[in-house]
């Protein structure tokens, strides 16, 4: 990586954020502000979707304070009079720079990359929900939806959260922090570039399709602690589980400690922990029976974070060191995150400046990783990112990766990558 390509990069980010103030703000609000009539920035640190403090305590309880917002009261109902709905998007647009035209390297279009109808809110007085209706091209997917029941006792809440999602994994189930312990929650959007964790399972959560299961945590304002038993759908028939017959569930483990404000710092540190294996029998939609397909996970990452304010400027820091283990050889069931022979590790540092609070942020990150294959298998990556807040919930988010990669890397898509993303949500 080359000192005048960072130039570069820093001296057109520089030219495009005057351009971006002239865009006038707009006033829109998505699911969960219209049920609590508060604005999107009450419960995210400096942009959708990273949260705060005031967030995760929204999602410790399971989405089901109504603020203003009136409802149907009767014996053992209470109910919101409005459905609460928004509209994601994210349109993106992504460069490689390997030699062929093939794929990213001559440049992606993702019109949208992401397309969803949100439904989320209150359905009881313990209990909420939140669906996510993917708009795709061809037909509506029901691509992700979680139920929390939540039991307030004392200063404790225990919740248990039945979920499936297409794509998330079974952090999907309950996840309060922003270091990519579940895709979605992540400050950047080259995933695996900034996250030890998306590097180890985002391409796993993505080719083995579905997972159902419930989260079952026990929640303090110092911290939580969870377990979800899941499986994992046939990965020919993502998401059909209305056929599937489990022999076994694995298990995903979460922990995490909040502790009081130092300083101008809210801190939180964790672990993470996938293992077990299970065996399914599945019919497709016809009700023909596919071969059994077993999975095996065995990963493990801790992480930490801090957000709050250097002087006026509001500073996130996000660390995350994991490792998914190798696959023996001669196995018949490979390890869903690591199919090599080798242990795959990632450690990541992330940090993230609003240097115009509210409206322009500056990012960094640096990612040591290995994939797991021997030798020369190092897969380093250094990314740049710029995020612009042309409303409070319209984000636009520039992205540039440089790849160091072991002499044992197959490099089709060059050692590049720049992503630009429009997301919204209304």
């Amino acid at each position: 990586m080359s000192a005048n390509k960072i130039r570069a990069f820093l001296i057109s980010i520089g030219a495009f954020a005057p351009f971006l103030c002239s865009v006038p703000q707009a006033s829109a609000t998505p699911a969960f502000s219209r049920q609590t009539g508060q604005s999107c920035a009450a419960c995210h640190f400096q942009r959708y979707p990273l949260l705060n403090a005031y967030g995760r305590s929204f999602k410790a309880n399971g989405y089901t304070q109504t603020g203003k917002q009136e409802t149907i009261e009767d014996n053992s109902l209470s109910l919101p009079v409005t459905l609460n709905a928004a509209v994601v998007t994210k349109l993106r647009y992504v460069k490689t720079n390997g030699s062929s035209s093939d794929g990213t390297n001559g440049g992606e279009f993702n019109m949208p990359d992401e397309a969803s109808l949100f439904l989320a809110g209150r359905i009881a007085k313990n209990i909420g929900y939140q669906a996510d209706i993917s708009l795709g091209r061809d037909k509506a997917l029901l691509a992700g939806f979680k139920m929390p029941f939540v039991f307030p006792q004392n200063d404790f809440i225990l919740s248990a959260i039945p979920f499936f999602t297409d794509s998330q994994g079974p952090a999907y189930g309950y996840e309060l922090l922003n270091t990519g312990a579940v895709e979605f929650s992540r400050p950047f959007e080259n995933a695996a570039e900034t996250s030890a964790q998306q590097y180890l399972v985002q391409t796993a959560n993505e080719d083995n399709g579905g997972t159902t299961g419930v989260a079952l945590v026990f929640h303090h304002k110092y911290g939580y602690l969870s377990y979800t038993p899941y499986i994992t759908s046939y990965k020919d028939f993502p998401g059909d589980f209305t056929n599937t017959t489990p022999h076994q569930f694995m298990s995903y483990v979460r922990g995490v400690v909040t502790p009081e404000k130092v300083g101008n710092f809210e801190l939180a540190a964790g672990f993470q922990l996938w293992k077990g294996s299970s065996s399914m029998h599945v019919n497709d939609s016809n009700g023909v029976p596919v071969p059994t397909t077993t999975h095996k996970a065995d990963a493990w990452a801790v992480d930490g974070q801090a957000q709050g304010k250097v002087g006026n400027y509001p500073l996130g820091v996000y660390v995350a060191y994991g490792c998914a283990a190798k696959t023996a050889e001669g196995a018949t069931t490979p390890n869903d995150f690591n199919g090599a022979h080798a242990n795959k590790k990632a450690f990541t540092i992330a940090a993230d400046m609003g240097v115009v609070p509210s409206k322009l942020g500056l990012g960094l990150a640096y990612r040591i990783a290995n994939n797991g294959t021997g030798g020369s298998d190092g897969e380093n990556a250094v990314t740049l990112a710029a995020n612009y807040n042309i409303a409070k919930n319209v984000l636009l988010q520039v992205n540039h990766s440089f790849y160091s990669y072991g002499a044992d890397v197959l490099t089709p898509d060059g050692n590049q990558k720049t992503s630009l993303v429009l997301f919204s949500a209304f």
